[in-house]
C-alpha cells in the first residue's frame, strides 16, 4: 500500500466504481475501501482475489458494511430547503455521505460550516478531482472525506496528486544558514515580479536561485516601505532565467509562470504552503548579482540576480526561539550577512531532479 502523508490521513477516500482499472489503481495508491450497489455484489469476490479491499454496499439510503452494520447514511440534497434540514444531530451513524445532485461551492462551504465540531465524519460525492478539492477544502478547513464516484482511471491519478501536493506543504523545508561573499552591480536585465492569488506574511517568500542546487528565499513586498505602498501578494522574484521552486518538488524558469500555475510559498522556519500565480510581469530593471557560501572554505558558491531596488530583500536565518529580522533588502546587504537558503540536487532535466554529471557555472 501507498504510504500517505499527513494532510491525507486526515481525509478519507471512498471509490465507487466499476472499473477494474479504477480500483487497481486506487489500491495501489492506499485508498482501499469501495463501495457497491446491491447490483454489483459480484464484483466484490473478483476483486478481493487480486487486491485486499475493504467492501461496502448501498441499500435503500444506506451504507452497510460487514454484517450488515450500517456505516453510513446518504442524504441526497438538491434545494436549498433540503440543506437547511441537514443538521448533524439529525444523522444517527458515524459517517454522513452528501450527495449535492445539483453540485455547487455554496452548498459545499454551508455543510462544513452546519457540521463543525461534529464528530461525525461527512463525506460528499465527487465525480472529478476538481468537485473533490473544492468539498476538501471549502472554508479551509473542508469535509472529512470524499466518495469518488467516476470510472475513468485518470481521475486517481489526479486526486492523488492533489494529495501528494498538499502533504508537501505538511513537511517542513530544509533550510541552511548561508554567507553573504560578494555583492556587485550587474547592469539591466529582465526581471519577474510574481503576484499571486494569496497575501503573504512577513518572513514568507519564494525560493528563487540561478542554479537549482542553492535556492534562495526572496521576500515578498508585504512590509511597509517608505517608498512604497506594500503588496503581500508579490515577489519581486529575480531575472528571466531564474529557478523558482514549484509543486511536486519541482523548479521551473521564473519566465515559464504565468496565471494559473502553482507555486511554492515558504517562511523563515521552512514552511511552505501552495499558491496559485494571478499575474507575471517582465520589465526591464537594473540588477544585482549576490553570491553566497555555506562554509568559507567550501569551494561550492551560490548565487542569484535580483533588481537593485530597497523593496526586494532575502531572508536571514531565525535566532534561537524567536524571529530576528525577517528580510534583509539588498540595499542593504553586506559582505557577511547571512541569508537562507534551500540546497537540493545539482541537475535539473525540464525542472526535475536528476542523477547526471553537470557543471554550473
Amino acid at each position: 500500500m501507498a504510504s500517505s502523508g499527513a494532510y491525507e490521513k486526515s481525509k478519507r477516500v471512498w471509490i465507487w466504481t466499476q472499473s477494474k482499472q479504477v480500483m487497481t489503481a486506487a489500491v495501489e495508491r492506499g485508498w482501499n475501501t469501495f463501495i457497491f450497489s446491491s447490483h454489483h455484489k459480484e464484483l466484490v469476490n473478483d476483486w478481493s482475489s487480486i487486491a485486499m479491499i475493504y467492501p461496502l454496499f448501498i441499500e435503500e439510503g444506506e451504507v452497510l458494511g460487514d454484517e450488515n452494520k450500517r456505516v453510513a447514511i446518504i442524504f441526497q440534497v438538491s434545494t436549498p430547503q433540503e440543506l437547511q434540514q441537514l443538521q448533524p444531530e439529525n444523522a444517527q451513524a458515524e459517517n454522513i455521505v452528501i450527495d449535492l445532485l445539483d453540485w455547487q461551492i455554496i452548498p459545499a462551504e454551508n455543510i462544513v460550516a452546519a457540521f463543525q465540531g461534529s464528530q461525525k465524519t461527512v463525506f460528499a460525492i465527487s465525480n472529478n478531482p476538481s468537485e473533490a478539492q473544492i468539498f476538501l477544502e471549502a472554508l479551509e478547513h473542508g469535509l472529512g472525506g470524499v466518495v469518488l464516484k467516476v470510472e475513468d482511471v485518470n481521475v486517481v491519478f489526479e486526486l492523488k496528486d492533489y494529495f501528494d501536493r498538499r502533504n508537501e506543504e505538511s513537511n517542513l523545508l530544509s533550510l541552511t544558514k548561508a554567507t553573504i561573499t560578494r555583492i556587485q552591480v550587474a547592469g539591466m536585465g529582465d526581471r519577474v515580479c510574481v503576484d499571486l492569488c494569496s497575501l503573504m506574511k512577513p518572513g514568507e517568500g519564494l525560493m528563487v536561485g540561478s542554479f537549482a542546487r542553492g535556492l534562495f528565499l526572496v521576500h515578498s513586498e508585504c512590509l511597509e516601505s517608505s517608498y512604497i505602498a506594500s503588496r503581500p501578494f508579490r515577489v519581486n522574484a529575480g531575472p528571466v532565467h531564474a529557478y523558482v521552486s514549484i509543486p511536486g518538488g519541482k523548479t521551473c524558469y521564473l519566465s515559464e509562470l504565468k496565471a494559473g500555475r502553482e507555486v511554492i510559498i515558504v517562511d523563515q522556519k521552512g514552511k511552505q504552503r501552495t499558491a496559485i500565480v494571478g499575474r507575471v510581469k517582465i520589465e526591464t530593471r537594473p540588477l544585482i548579482f549576490l553570491e553566497a557560501k555555506i562554509d568559507s572554505d567550501d569551494q561550492k558558491v551560490y548565487s542569484i540576480f535580483l533588481q537593485n531596488a530597497e523593496t526586494v530583500a532575502l531572508v536571514p536565518p531565525c535566532e534561537g526561539n524567536g524571529l530576528q529580522k525577517v528580510a534583509i533588502p539588498v540595499t542593504s546587504l553586506k559582505v557577511g550577512d547571512e541569508v537562507l537558503l534551500r540546497i537540493q540536487g545539482a541537475a535539473r532535466h525540464t525542472g526535475i531532479e536528476i542523477q547526471e554529471f553537470i557543471v554550473e557555472n
